[in-house]
């Protein structure tokens, strides 16, 4: 007589699947994790997806401990893999899949462009925004070491103004927990130096983003091979004595 659980017999708390969904993935085990790729047992067995997850991982990884288990499953082959009782080609790829999506995650944020100046988004802005004959209003979310998170497109004008609504500029940011933001614009007449609207625009972001706990950086306006920061070129930002932030001047 069988008295093993399976999988779906554990109390709640201490399957994988709902453990990760309730907590998130970091409180997983390594076996946790590669079970739910598994996903099922061994066919004709008691054996569960965790136990064969287990048994791969001591397979694979010889006489290592640690971090160099994951970096042998990581480097092994189908055929490895394979020897492994209950692990067929199926489950084989599925790992291997994840593994080339761990790779290239992690290969991007290697790649993401860090913003030190207002050149440095310009650099990745003019040659997308300078030929548009709209204005076109994005945000560029950034990390905690203002690596480039992505670029939003929030809104698309006439030829002469862009209307952006703080609800739509700060819903990315938002989501995605950027640290801070960057507003950009184009000036389809190759001119990015910035008018009325465009200052009025920028104030209200900036308080936006104060009582939203995200940080509006600058305000760059992109032109014909050149570009404008608003606050580089003396329209400050200020925080005094607990009082919102105001663009110098206004």
């Amino acid at each position: 007589m069988n008295d093993r659980m399976t999988m779906k017999q554990l109390p709640r708390g201490e399957r994988p699947r709902e453990r990760m969904l309730e907590r998130g993935p970091k409180y997983l085990t390594d076996a946790e994790l590669v079970a739910l790729l598994i996903g099922t047992g061994h066919a004709g067995t008691d054996e569960t997806a965790l136990d064969l997850a287990r048994r791969l991982l001591r397979n694979v990884a010889g006489s290592g401990n640690g971090s160099t288990v994951l970096r042998r499953l990581a480097e092994a082959s189908p055929e490895e893999m394979t020897r492994s009782r209950g692990i067929g080609p199926a489950k084989a790829a599925t790992i291997m899949a994840a593994v080339e999506l761990g790779k290239r995650v992690r290969g991007e944020a290697a790649e993401r462009p860090i913003i030190r100046g207002p050149g440095d988004v310009a650099e990745i802005l003019i040659p997308q925004m300078a030929s548009l004959d709209r204005e076109h209003f994005r945000v560029v979310l950034l990390n905690t070491k203002n690596g480039v998170l992505d670029v939003e497109t929030v809104a698309v004008g006439g030829l002469d103004a862009s209307i952006a609504h703080p609800r739509e500029v700060f819903k990315a940011p938002i989501r995605r927990s950027a640290a801070a933001i960057i507003l950009a614009h184009n000036h389809p007449s190759g001119d990015p130096s910035p008018s009325t609207q465009d200052a009025r625009v920028t104030r209200r972001m900036i308080r936006a983003g104060n009582v939203l706990g995200v940080e509006v950086l600058d305000h760059v306006i992109i032109g014909d091979d050149t570009h404008y920061s608003m606050r580089e070129r003396g329209m400050e930002w200020e925080v005094a004595n607990g009082q919102e932030a105001v663009l110098e001047g206004e």
